[in-house]
């Protein structure tokens, strides 16, 4: 089975077993744990921060961000595609208690503009105590909903500019950070100097069996520590999954252009195929995001299961592959000439279940 559903689905190498395998450890929750302790020492400094604090999930360390970061009854702005906001199982309302306030992002790229309207134009005449006072704006890079799109950086220098003039904290997003980076060549310490804060995924691109960083200022990761236990995060002896982050740190970052390559070589393999709709130029980073117009998604990722190929659908005609770290290029090659095999068949019904050339699907639907 060649399994594309997600960068989440990498096998720590045998050199990263070995690493985990040999961690000092200690009681986390205690602050013992040496290798918990140097992973975040580490981070924090990588990112330009002055702390770091480790957890189980991405999710966790957005969700104690925003928890942090506000107060019950606050108002965050998010892209209306972002993770945070869809794919978080509805932890901003549940465990902090924030009004969302989505912005029209374009595969989650939206500008100072956009911003300005979400936030409108205070004045004396209208009650300060009226409408949720907004404290925080979320920004996802790279954007998963997107297709793996990367922010433009003057983009994203004018919003966050735009967020501080109108008093907004910053959180950044980064699960897949490190593929930006790779991208554009901007150090990811160049892209957190932008945030308050900013939280990293290490069991995506990175390839370790578990964990997530949150990275700001001391005081906020004192705080971030509260939250992290009361969301349950406590770790005991955690050392061993985090020397897995941090053997991924200092030597699986200078491979992830592979998986670039591997993204793009996908997409131009089924391009062109009928039934497929899909924008090559689209794909800027690991994940692959397209549309089949010969028959709902679901089906579609069925018949590619019984051949061999396991992906995501994404909403009712899209669907979601990609590469990481295990994939090798003959698995890509095998994934194009499956996926040719379904499209082949099921050809003179293009057009039926969607519009061919379209924009590529599954930027509001499920897919981690």
């Amino acid at each position: 089975m060649i399994d594309l559903r997600s960068d989440t689905c990498s096998q720590p190498t045998e050199a990263m077993r070995h690493a985990m395998a040999n961690a000092p450890v200690g009681d986390d929750v205690y602050g013992d744990d040496p290798t918990v302790k140097r992973l975040e020492r580490e981070v924090a400094e990588f990112l330009g921060k002055e702390d770091a604090i480790y957890m189980v999930t991405g999710t966790m360390t957005n969700q104690v961000a925003i928890r942090a970061h506000t107060e019950h009854g606050d108002a965050v702005l998010f892209d209306q595609n972002a993770h945070v906001y869809i794919l978080e199982g509805g932890a901003p309302a549940a465990f902090s208690g924030v009004l969302p306030r989505l912005l029209p992002g374009v595969r989650g790229v939206f500008s100072p503009d956009d911003l300005q309207a979400a936030l409108g134009v205070p004045h004396r005449f209208f009650p300060s105590t009226v409408a949720a006072p907004a404290k925080l704006l979320c920004i996802e890079n790279t954007h998963n909903l997107g297709g793996g799109k990367v922010w433009p950086m003057e983009r994203l220098k004018a919003v966050c500019q735009t967020a501080r003039q109108r008093g907004l904290a910053l959180h950044l997003d980064g699960a897949r950070l490190w593929h930006a980076s790779v991208a554009t060549g901007i150090p990811e310490s160049e892209y957190a100097t932008l945030f308050d804060t900013v939280s990293i995924c290490f069991s995506k691109a990175m390839g370790a069996p578990v964990g997530s960083v949150l990275a700001g200022s001391r005081d906020f990761i004192t705080r971030a520590r509260r939250f992290k236990q009361q969301f349950g995060g406590g770790f005991r002896q955690a050392g061993i999954i985090a020397a897995g982050a941090l053997y991924a740190l200092h030597n699986n970052r200078g491979r992830l252009a592979e998986d670039h390559y591997h993204a793009k070589l996908l997409a131009e393999g089924i391009s062109a195929l009928p039934g497929i709709a899909l924008d090559v130029a689209t794909v800027e980073t690991n994940i692959v995001r397209f549309s089949v117009t010969s028959m709902p998604a679901t089906e579609f990722v069925d018949r590619l299961y019984e051949r061999g190929l396991y992906v995501l659908p994404s909403g009712a005609d899209g669907v979601r592959a990609i590469p990481y770290l295990n994939i090798a290029e003959s698995d890509i090659r095998n994934a194009v000439a499956i996926i040719g095999s379904v499209a082949s068949e099921h050809a003179g019904a293009a057009g039926r279940f969607g519009t061919p050339g379209a924009a590529p699907a599954g930027q509001s639907s499920a897919g981690y």
